[in-house]
């Protein structure tokens, strides 16, 4: 079964570019530890502090509360503003 598991930030920070910064070495300490993991990352358009990261999943099971990566990131984002974290499941008429 596909899923797709979505961090969003709204950071609180006036420095875009120390937040761009860490959540890069943010992304890419997780990228080491969690190699398989499909990982994609958006800013939104007008708002230069929203972010946006979606883990793509493939598993017989969905985690209900997320993955241990998304949990994981979520926590650490936390630290950066507002965050919301969701669980979509792919539908069959994809």
């Amino acid at each position: 079964m596909k899923y797709l598991e979505i961090i969003e930030l709204r950071s609180v920070t006036k420095n875009k570019g120390i937040l761009i910064s860490q959540i890069e070495q943010i992304l890419s300490d997780l990228r080491q530890e969690f190699k398989e993991q499909d990982v994609h990352t958006y800013s939104r358009i007008h708002i230069e502090t929203d972010y946006s990261i979606h883990l793509f999943h493939e598993a017989e099971t969905i985690e209900p509360y997320g993955s241990e990566i998304g949990l994981r990131l979520a926590t650490i984002l936390k630290e950066y503003g507002l965050v919301n974290h969701s669980i979509w499941k792919e539908t069959p008429y994809s």
